[in-house]
């Protein structure tokens, strides 16, 4: 991953990661333990309960963050890459294109990144409800007005989003050390007042909770789990800051401040029972109450925006690999290459956030909607660890299956728990994953179709320039260049251009771009040319799915490693703008699928700004394809 960081650049990333990479979980605080003693999930309050359910949250944060996410999976390094999807291609080219797992493997990617997609509706939803509702706590008053107050913070939030994150993200470290340190320092308070919270340390709290009233447990480990919210984060950043400062910060900083936290405020409980009801923000005094407001709606929006940066990236990736259409991709900024904005992705989103927010009006209320995307996808990524283990890091199967067993029995009670609240909310998420994964598939399996159809009724290349040049049309100065697909033989803007014009460019360039289950393909892999004659060539440009397309800067390296001529303003791009026709009972999909898909196509991204093609030099032909 190039030179090894030094010790201030290591600093510098720790710092930033504390702002992108830890916002999630650390505004779980706000909400989590609040939830376990609300009327919801059935948990009395007592002594004894708060012990054991403080211990549960300090375990489990032990087990599935600090051993499974930043001790294992961060190790699943998908050439400096992270998150579901990367972990689905390092699963699946660790099973090998042939194996049996492969298609299981590809199913659990595309589920787990469905419910990311739910997931990064509810988290800005409740993360800036929750901390907007602390006003309720300084005065009633408030109370009328805090789902408008919230609906305001998310407009800017949202309407921001254009101008991009650099401008402020270099306060985001600062903004979560200060929330940190607010959190440890609260919670040392609030601990001298009831020293006997420190019990809770002892893991037999917790096996003494979970064992005494199973039943009760269980229901509670749904609230429960919203203290591990934003562990999949860890993961999905890898490829921003590098596995080191994102252990440094939380060994170091995080678990730590969140331990004190939870804590604190399990020991304001055990002193005052009717803190239960706002934990957080009845543990500092009265006059502190407004800056904390102020504090946690900042740390709040950090968070947020962490997860549309993730729901963009994501995005991308999805539209790398074949699984979504080609949307609008805008660059915000020139230095830092993750920093991109998704229109269409932005507003989408943001409509369903409101919705969130409008339609369950409480933090409380949506909590019971947050929880199953979570968990599901924590169960997912741990069986797509089995994979990597066994046939990347080439382990033992008889070590293999015990970590699997242990970290999925967790998985699996959390996720088990969180069904419990399909009925009181869990379902919307679910629903947002069940449309991308509708979507998702059927976008992959209609592109399939089409590429198919195209490959029945292409001419193969190699039969057809030969007859071609026994009696060459003629040709004219310039480079043409033809986009064509995998598949496709020859491209059919070709062949609409020598019906009508008649003409061949003095030099002709067959190109077509590769997509590949890696994040990144270097700069000597990024390009082959393959001599055909006639001054015509083959270009296979090859992009991982965190590479930026950009047919014109490949076809310079092309030039500088293959001793090509490419002059800029003496070429023209060629390429065919695909109609799909969905046709009736043709066995390609299901009816209701080829209309879906061929409503995708229609509202697809211009190819050619995705391809970044000049479009003064682009000449686009129509044809049809029936699926």
């Amino acid at each position: 991953m190039g030179r090894p960081a030094t010790s201030a650049s290591t600093a510098a990333l720790t710092l930033a990661a504390l702002g992108v990479v830890y916002g999630d979980i650390g505004t779980s605080p706000l909400y989590a333990l609040k939830e376990v003693f609300s009327g919801n999930h059935g948990v009395a309050f007592s002594p004894d309960n708060v012990l054991g359910v403080v211990s549960v949250i300090l375990w489990a944060l032990t087990l599935v963050v600090s051993l499974k996410y930043v001790t294992l999976i961060l190790r699943a390094d998908n050439r400096g890459e992270g998150g579901v999807m990367a972990m689905m291609s390092l699963a699946t080219e660790a099973v090998g294109r042939s194996s049996r797992w492969r298609a299981p493997v590809l199913v659990c990617g595309l589920l787990g990144t469905a419910l990311f997609y739910g997931d990064g509706v509810i988290t800005p939803a409740i993360s800036v409800l929750s901390a907007v509702e602390g006003l309720e706590v300084a005065t009633p008053l408030f109370s009328p007005y805090v789902v408008a107050l919230t609906v305001i913070v998310l407009i800017a939030l949202y309407a921001f989003q254009r101008h991009g994150t650099s401008r402020i993200g270099a306060v985001f470290g600062p903004v979560m050390v200060l929330w940190f340190a607010s959190l440890a320092v609260i919670g040392v308070f609030n601990i001298v007042r009831a020293p006997g919270i420190l019990a809770a340390l002892n893991p037999y709290e917790a096996l003494r909770f979970l064992t005494a009233h199973p039943a009760v447990s269980f229901v509670a480990l749904a609230a429960i789990v919203l203290a591990l919210t934003g562990a999949e984060a860890l993961y999905a950043d890898l490829g921003h800051f590098g596995p080191r400062p994102i252990r440094r910060a939380w060994f170091m900083f995080i678990f730590p401040s969140l331990a004190l936290a939870y804590l604190g405020q399990g020991a304001l409980m055990l002193v005052d029972p009717e803190a239960y009801k706002n934990p957080f923000f009845l543990s500092v005094p009265g006059w502190a109450i407004y800056p904390l407001v102020i504090l946690s709606t900042v740390a709040t929006v950090i968070a947020s925006q962490a997860t549309i940066s993730g729901v963009y990236s994501m995005t991308k990736q999805a539209i790398q690999l074949g699984f979504l259409p080609r949307m609008r991709i805008l660059h915000t900024s020139t230095v830092l290459y993750g920093q991109i904005y998704i229109p269409v992705v932005n507003w989408v989103q943001f409509s369903l956030v409101i919705a969130a927010v409008v339609g369950f009006g409480s933090s409380t209320n949506l909590a019971s909607a947050y929880g199953v995307a979570v968990t599901g996808t924590m169960l997912i990524t741990t069986a797509m660890t089995f994979f990597v283990m066994r046939y990347s890091w080439r382990y033992a199967l008889a070590l293999c299956i015990p970590i699997t067993v242990v970290l999925a029995s967790v998985d699996a009670l959390f996720f088990s728990a969180t069904l419990l609240k399909v009925a009181d909310g869990g379902w919307f998420p679910l629903l947002l994953g069940a449309m991308m994964f509708i979507l998702m598939t059927s976008w992959k399996k209609g592109r399939e179709i089409v590429a198919q159809r195209v490959r029945d009724e292409s001419i193969p290349l190699d039969a057809f320039l030969p007859a071609l040049f026994h009696s060459p049309p003629t040709r004219v100065a310039g480079t043409a260049v033809f986009l064509r697909g995998d598949s496709e033989g020859v491209p059919r803007a070709m062949l609409h251009n020598l019906a009508h014009n008649k003409v061949l460019h003095e030099r002709i360039l067959f190109l077509t771009v590769h997509n590949h289950e890696v994040p990144w393909v270097p700069a000597q892999d990024r390009v082959t040319v393959t001599p055909l004659g006639h001054d015509c060539f083959r270009v296979d440009v090859n992009y991982g799915f965190k590479d930026e397309p950009n047919v014109p800067n490949a076809l310079e390296l092309a030039c500088h490693n293959n001793g090509l001529s490419f002059e800029p303003m003496e070429t023209s791009y060629f390429m065919s703008r695909q109609k799909v026709i969905p046709t009736v009972n043709n066995g390609g999909m299901a009816d209701w699928r080829e209309k879906l898909f061929a409503m995708m196509a229609r509202n697809a991204g211009d190819a050619a700004d995705y391809f970044n093609l000049p479009t003064n030099r682009l000449i686009e032909l129509g044809t049809q394809v029936e699926i």
